[in-house]
Parts: C-alpha cells; sequence; structure tokens
C-alpha cells in the first residue's frame, strides 16, 4: 500500500452554457457546410453555448456551489483549489482565486491555475492526489472550464461544429471517494505543440485589433492567428498511437488486461478519435463511453461531465476498474486507472 491508496474523487458536478447551438443552425448559417459529413466525424449534433457575457468562472461558480452541495460541504471544508482553464477572465489575477473570492474561502486555502485544456482535467487530478498525499492538502476543490466558443472563428467548418461551453467541479480527498485513483501516468510531446495552437494573444505575438481576411483551405480550416488552429489530422494520427501506448502500459504496471477494465472514459476528443483509439485497443462498443452529442467536445470537463452523468444514472458497481484517459494541446496527455 503507498501514499495514494485510498485517494480519489468523492463526488462531481458540472454547469454548461445555457444557450445551444444545434446544426441546424450552422447549416442555415453556413449553407455550403455539408452537416450530414460533419455528424460522422464529430459526433455532435448540438453544443452547450455561454451566453453573452458568461464566462469560464460563473460556470465553474456553479459547478462549485453544486458539487459542495453533492457533499455537504462548506467553502471552508476546501484547502486547496486547481482551477484548469484556458479561457480565464483576466490575463491575471487567475481565475483559481476570482473564484475564491467568489465561494468567500478562508484566506489559508492554496489556489493556483493550470492551462492545459484537453488534458487539464487528468493533469489537475494528479496534481490534486499528490497534494493529498503528501499532507498539504486535505480536500482539494478541482475545476475545469472553458468557453472555447470565444476562440473558434466562426466560420471554421473544421472547428465551430466541435466544441461546446462548459465547466466541472470535483472534490478530490481520502474521505471515502465514490472512485479511488490506483495508478496514473503522464505524458508530453512538446515538439508537436504548434498542431493545436492560437498564435495571437500572448507575450510573444500580441492579438491582432485590424480585421483579419481570412480564406478557407479545401478542407474548410480558418489559418487565423487570432484563433484556434488545428491540424485535425495531425492530432489524430499522434493520439491514435500515444493514447493506446499509455493505456496499455498503466494497465501493465498494475499487473491487469484490458479484459478486466469494466469502462473506457477518454476525453471526448471527437467520434473519429474515439472509434479510432477504440479500434486500436480492440475495445467492444459495450465498454467505450462515447457521449458527446449534445455537449461537444468540453475541453478539460469532458471526462468529469461524462463521469457524473455515470455516476448519476447508477452505471459503476463497487470494484469495478475503469480507465481514464485525456488528451490534447502541448500535445500532452494522461491516463488513470480507478476503481469504484
Amino acid at each position: 500500500m503507498n501514499s495514494n491508496s485510498g485517494i480519489g474523487i468523492e463526488a462531481i458536478a458540472y454547469s454548461l452554457g445555457k444557450d445551444t447551438v444545434t446544426n441546424e443552425q450552422l447549416q442555415v448559417e453556413n449553407p455550403h457546410w455539408d452537416m450530414s459529413k460533419t455528424v460522422e466525424r464529430t459526433g455532435v449534433i448540438s453544443r452547450p453555448i455561454a451566453g453573452p457575457g458568461v464566462t469560464a468562472l460563473d460556470l465553474a461558480y456553479e459547478a462549485a456551489v453544486d458539487v459542495l452541495k453533492k457533499l455537504q460541504l462548506h467553502a471552508s471544508d476546501i484547502d486547496a483549489l486547481i482551477f484548469c482553464t484556458q479561457t480565464p477572465d483576466h490575463v491575471l489575477p487567475p481565475n483559481s482565486t476570482l473564484l475564491h473570492a467568489r465561494l468567500d474561502m478562508p484566506t489559508e486555502v492554496m489556489a493556483f491555475d493550470i492551462s492545459h485544456a484537453c488534458s487539464g482535467f487528468m493533469y489537475a487530478l494528479g496534481i490534486a492526489r499528490s497534494l493529498v498525499a503528501s499532507g498539504t492538502a486535505h480536500r482539494v476543490l478541482v475545476i475545469t472550464a472553458d468557453t472555447y466558443s470565444r476562440l473558434v472563428h466562426p466560420v471554421d467548418r473544421s472547428i465551430r461544429p466541435l466544441f461546446g461551453d462548459g465547466a466541472a467541479a470535483a472534490v478530490v480527498s481520502a474521505q471515502q471517494p465514490c472512485m479511488t485513483v490506483l495508478d496514473m501516468t503522464f505524458g508530453t510531446s512538446g515538439k508537436h505543440a504548434d498542431r493545436f495552437i492560437i498564435k495571437n494573444g500572448g507575450a510573444r505575438h500580441a492579438a491582432s485589433t485590424v480585421d483579419e481576411v481570412v480564406i478557407p483551405d479545401k478542407s474548410g480550416r480558418i489559418h487565423s492567428p487570432n484563433h484556434i488552429q488545428m491540424d485535425g489530422m495531425g492530432v489524430l494520427s499522434f493520439f491514435n498511437n500515444a493514447v493506446p501506448a499509455a493505456v496499455r502500459s498503466i494497465l501493465a504496471k498494475q499487473n491487469k488486461s484490458l479484459d478486466d477494465v469494466s469502462l473506457f472514459v477518454f476525453h471526448q476528443a471527437s467520434q473519429l478519435a474515439l472509434e479510432g483509439i477504440a479500434r486500436s485497443l480492440k475495445i467492444p462498443a459495450s465498454k467505450m463511453v462515447i457521449d458527446m452529442a449534445e455537449t461537444g467536445n468540453l475541453v478539460s470537463s469532458s471526462i468529469p461531465v461524462v463521469l457524473a452523468k455515470l455516476l448519476a444514472n447508477g452505471s459503476f458497481a463497487k470494484g469495478q476498474l475503469v480507465v481514464l484517459c485525456g488528451f490534447g494541446v502541448g500535445l500532452s496527455w494522461a491516463t488513470a486507472l480507478v476503481q469504484f
């Protein structure tokens, strides 16, 4: 038994953007788009979008209040707060401090941001687990929240149909978690970082205030330095190799096989990505969770939102093993073996 034994997630809650954009709406706005092909590729029929003036911080606050209510906890019961976002309210201060204030948390709370996007929940979970294991914290509030709709060029056919806006909140502790984290592994391939990037807006390249003239390429991608630029096939190709290898590795470390795992909950990147990973690992459809038709890709919140839904539906039995895996911007990935 190691120092991480018994540490896991007590509960999860989530909040989605209140507006809904359907494929039919996108088709009307963009008559030249073939939304039937888009559905085959993405698996998305509609996506939640944050309304005007609503930020990732607002969605995070709703999720945080909900998860504390579920556990009958107060903000004073939390001693560390990790906020994962790539759409903060400000360049500074970080969203974690703003949420700390909104929740009226004690001054002794450690609060900080990370910005790992699609692998963010897994990285934040790993950090939270380490804080609890070290005794630095007893209960950690892990927040994931993004409004990626603000980062997408409105006529980028390859990206706009994919993403939704949402937030999730999870409490990590050793206080009788509903799912225990048995092991975690992490990976990074920074040399491929340009496969998913927004070039402008940071210290290297300031955001352009001049109206852009952008011309879609033959695949419908918009090459705008002020918005997300994604090499879809490059990202897909990389993770079709990295993710199966990571899953096999963590199972081998724990002397488990794919047959020992009851469910696989991966970052809900796209229908195409998940089907490719499932084929590579030979995961039967009954064990592969694909749930993004009405949420789209929720970035760092996709895994916790799926887990929250599965928990609410009573989809887990005591003792079951589940593999979690997040992957995306960086390029980065992380895998966990959890037990219910």
